[in-house]
């Protein structure tokens, strides 16, 4: 018998993660590869000041419900590097709201970067979480970039390649693509956070640790073990297992790195780790070791008390019961660690219209926002 690509005995791994899951992941595997989107009418066409990007402005927003702001497409021209070919642009999308906010107009828009996950595409991540509805409400320029299919068969963010995970492909890639959203764009530069689900997280880690003066704090929903798996097999380990010591260690070689290569010491950095109990495709053994590396990260010793809060379900299925771990730092909560009972591999509160969301609370988007609204860089 012939012998199985990793990617391959991946994807059948996953269809046997668990019966509460299968019916998904089954799905998942019968669907074909993501087509490409459908270029934009050529009347709803505009360019964008800058000659690098073509920027098509939709009349329409490609959202369900309509919001009223400005739905922006463009292409990102990706540096020639290993994994991409000579020529190729990332697809993303960038929401703006209708209304400006008095702090907007002095201050420049808070910046929320939303990274999807397998299987997803950006348009559905924003249809599927409905931040742009609540971005409106808050004054939150949104930013999606979409993976490529010709990068990972899945839209994958390759968050395990150890080039990526020490700032390299992929990560440089989405540092250049918000460094250009800051020169187009009245972007204050203090409120720039990052966040995702499942691979999306994992990458939203690999990005906001590698440019820590860039990123005020970061939101990881369903997310593997920042540092370890390196490939698609040792990828599976983690989301089965967590990564065990190898979770400590790739913090000691982080700040490693750090110390060699900046002049400052790792700033402290926000988090917000949300994780359902039911999830069968990343375990929650994984959230775990997750709020242990950013304990150590941010210099709050393992054996601190949290500050704990505890919800009951909604009635009728509104909402999930769920726990609330908060680490403060003086007054400050910098790391903030969710966990969802019944909860699977689904975003939190999303539209169950679309895969991996859970049409039962506590909404996740909220949660995001309300815990970003209270970091900044100096």
């Amino acid at each position: 018998m012939a012998k199985l690509a990793p990617g391959v005995r991946l994807l059948r791994s996953l269809t046997r993660a668990g019966k509460a899951q299968q019916k998904m992941v089954t799905n998942m595997l019968a669907a074909a590869v993501p087509k490409p989107a459908k270029p934009a009418r050529k009347s709803a066409a505009k360019s964008s000041p800058a000659p690098v990007l073509k920027i098509r402005e939709h009349n329409r927003p490609d959202l369900p419900p309509p919001v009223p702001g400005k739905w922006l497409m463009a292409q990102y021209p990706l540096p020639i590097q290993p994994g991409h070919a000579a020529g190729q642009q990332m697809s993303y999308w960038l929401y703006l709201p209708d209304q400006v906010p008095d702090t907007v107009k002095r201050d420049g828009w808070p910046l929320l970067v939303m990274l999807h996950g397998c299987y997803q595409t950006a348009t559905q991540f924003a249809q599927g979480t409905r931040m742009n509805r609540l971005a409106e409400d808050n004054g939150y320029a949104v930013l999606y970039p979409q993976q490529l299919v010709s990068a990972q068969a899945q839209r994958c963010w390759r968050w395990y390649v150890q080039s990526n995970q020490q700032g390299g492909g992929e990560t440089a890639v989405l540092a250049g693509l918000i460094e250009k959203m800051c020169e187009q764009h009245a972007i204050d530069r203090r409120r720039i956070y990052v966040c995702g689900i499942s691979a999306g997280a994992g990458m939203a880690a690999v990005l906001a640790l590698n440019h820590p003066e860039l990123i005020a704090a970061v939101g990881l929903h369903s997310g593997p073990v920042f540092g370890a798996g390196h490939t698609p097999v040792g990828a599976l380990h983690v989301m089965r297992h967590g990564a065990g010591t190898q979770a400590d260690e790739a913090i000691r070689s982080l700040l490693r790195r750090r110390a060699i290569s900046a002049p400052q010491p790792m700033p402290p950095m926000p988090a917000l780790l949300i994780q359902g109990d039911d999830d069968q495709v990343v375990h929650p053994v994984n959230q775990q070791q997750l709020a242990r590396q950013w304990l150590k990260l941010n210099g709050i010793p393992l054996s601190a008390v949290a500050r704990v809060t505890s919800r009951p379900a909604g009635r009728g299925g509104s909402r999930n019961a769920h726990e609330i771990r908060d680490y403060l730092v003086g007054r400050k909560v910098l790391l903030r660690v969710a966990r969802i009972a019944g909860l699977g591999h689904a975003w939190s509160g999303g539209d169950p219209a679309l895969k991996f969301n859970a049409k039962a609370g506590p909404d996740a988007s909220r949660m995001m926002l309300e815990f970003f609204g209270k970091h900044r860089r100096a």
